[in-house]
């Protein structure tokens, strides 16, 4: 009888009924745990330069695209200010994590060259008409692709600059340097294939020509005078701003480029090393090509099929390239798949309207964040019992316990299942709903004090008495809440924002729901 009279109030039904459709939630779809709890790894990014919000949105929403494509999932990626990002995902494995900075470092400029002009571009690819196949294997190589397909006005133009250039390369690449100069050591000319030096510097540079925005090259040997290399760049300074170059360069040539106010991009020798191949022109004659060159960002070259130089228009296309011969052969396969996911990804995603710099990423292993988790459950079980411990010993009633622990420990459930249903829950949550639990105990003070005034007196005076106190409790609920939105809104304190989200539903719940169901049980206990 005693639990049928509590259970008709309206109150106490809504909470035990909030209560069980979350947990129900909770386990259908399970609650995400922030980096701090579950592990994973933060990466922050510098942005070349600030932007706008409109900017800011866009490119948080590429590298959303780009990261997702790539197959992480519970990807975080949050604008800070108008210059930073931070993006968190959960691994800590190191070849993710390269992998997930080399597609965040890719500015996702998207071109294809024919005789030195631009035939096709990022832009004019169909938006979710890009896929990569599986790895191909043939006699021991592992070769890899990416299809697209591309607009009407694009194929158009593609078909104008292709025409007559039969059995002649299209160069792919993916964010290729502007308005720079590529320095190689002499020794890198190693005449292939029967080539010449001067034969193969031609061809490279033929690789490298694009319209107005060429990028020029300028050979040295070391040991040798680099007064000429000094004289080059000096004369190049008024178009041409970044410079080139391997990592064993000689001191002196980076010392020049330095004082020339150049900006640099030091590369592996590897990087920095173009792969030369001959292809059949026709009949009697064999031409050279450039297959890939990571330092300029070639993909791959496929030779253009007589079909598409005849002024048809054609609107897919592939992109194609080769793991390195000198892999075994599960690394050529783990290769092929991650080149060809990687560019997928990036041309899916979009390019990015400003160059970013990756900064160190902070890696949480899943065993640190589990004692994360651990200790901050006893944090709040602890500030709940303390708020319990703290109104028995102000009024001697252990009535009061249940009470207390019921609305309590249900506005806590009700917090973590709405975060972390919706949003993440991570340490700045947790401490914000330790904060809430602490001030909750001046809400059940003031109520608690009310009713026991009023205590023996006639109904119009407990419900007035309960009045004033639901007065104070939801104007201390409101003046929380404006104290915290200039955190929730906030753009540049990220790691606050949780604090100030688990304070606003704390104190929302507290006001309209836990509170007045606290008041509910102790009015109809003292009422007998």
């Amino acid at each position: 009888m005693v639990a049928t009279k509590y259970l008709k109030d309206f109150r106490i039904l809504s909470l035990i009924a909030i209560v069980v459709i979350l947990a129900i939630f909770d386990y259908h779809y399970g609650l995400h745990l922030g980096i701090e709890f579950a592990g994973g790894t933060q990466i922050p990014i510098t942005l070349q330069h600030p932007v706008n919000p409109a900017e800011m949105a866009n490119i948080t929403s590429i590298l959303q695209q780009r990261l997702s494509t790539f197959g992480l999932k519970e990807i975080q990626v949050t604008g800070i200010g108008d210059s930073q990002v931070q993006v968190e995902i959960p691994t800590v494995s190191p070849s993710e994590i390269n992998s997930t900075i080399n597609i965040i470092n890719s500015q996702g400029i998207f071109q294809g060259v024919i005789n030195g002009k631009e035939a096709i571009n990022g832009s004019s690819i169909l938006s979710g008409s890009v896929g990569a196949a599986q790895p191909i294997e043939s006699g021991g190589n592992v070769t890899w692709q990416v299809n697209f397909f591309i607009t009407t006005s694009a194929a158009q133009k593609f078909a104008k600059v292709a025409f007559g250039q039969a059995n002649k390369p299209i160069y792919f690449f993916l964010d290729r340097p502007t308005s720079a100069i590529m320095l190689l050591n002499a020794s890198t000319l190693k005449g292939n294939l029967s080539l010449s030096q001067t034969s193969e510097l031609s061809v490279l540079q033929n690789t490298l020509l694009l319209d107005s925005n060429s990028i020029l090259i300028k050979t040295y040997t070391p040991g040798q005078n680099y007064s000429p290399i000094y004289a080059f760049l000096n004369s190049s300074r008024a178009t041409h701003t970044l410079v080139l170059l391997a990592y064993n360069t000689p001191n002196a040539i980076v010392q020049d480029a330095n004082s020339l106010n150049y900006t640099l991009s030091l590369r592996t020798p590897q990087n920095i090393t173009p792969s030369i191949g001959a292809v059949q022109a026709n009949i009697t004659s064999t031409e050279y090509i450039v297959n890939t060159w990571p330092a300029v960002g070639l993909l791959s070259a496929p030779i253009l099929n007589p079909g598409v130089t005849n002024g048809n228009i054609s609107q897919g296309y592939i992109i194609s390239g080769a793991a390195p011969s000198t892999l075994p052969f599960p690394g050529k396969i783990a290769y092929a798949e991650n080149q060809s996911k990687t560019i997928t990804s990036i041309l899916q995603g979009g390019a990015l309207p400003v160059l970013v710099i990756v900064g160190t990423p902070t890696v949480t292993p899943p065993t640190i964040g589990s004692q994360f988790e651990s200790v901050s459950l006893i944090a709040l079980i602890i500030a709940v019992l303390a708020i319990s411990v703290i109104i028995v010993f102000r009024y001697k009633r252990l009535f009061l316990i249940a009470p207390i622990l019921l609305t309590t420990f249900a506005e806590l459930f009700i917090i973590l299942s709405i975060i972390g249903l919706v949003g993440t829950i991570d340490l700045a949550a947790v401490a914000g709903i330790i904060a809430v639990i602490g001030t909750g105990v001046d809400a059940q003070i003031i109520i608690t004090d009310e009713l026991l005034v009023a205590h023996g007196s006639d109904p119009h005076m407990i419900k007035t008495r309960l009045g004033d106190a639901f007065y104070i409790v939801w104007a201390d609920a409101g003046l929380l809440i404006i104290a915290m939105l200039p955190l929730f809104f906030s753009t540049s304190l990220i790691s606050v924002i949780g604090f100030s989200e688990s304070t606003i539903i704390g104190a929302l719940l507290g006001a309209f729901l836990t509170r007045p169901t606290y008041g509910s049980i102790i009015s109809k206990h003292y009422s007998e």
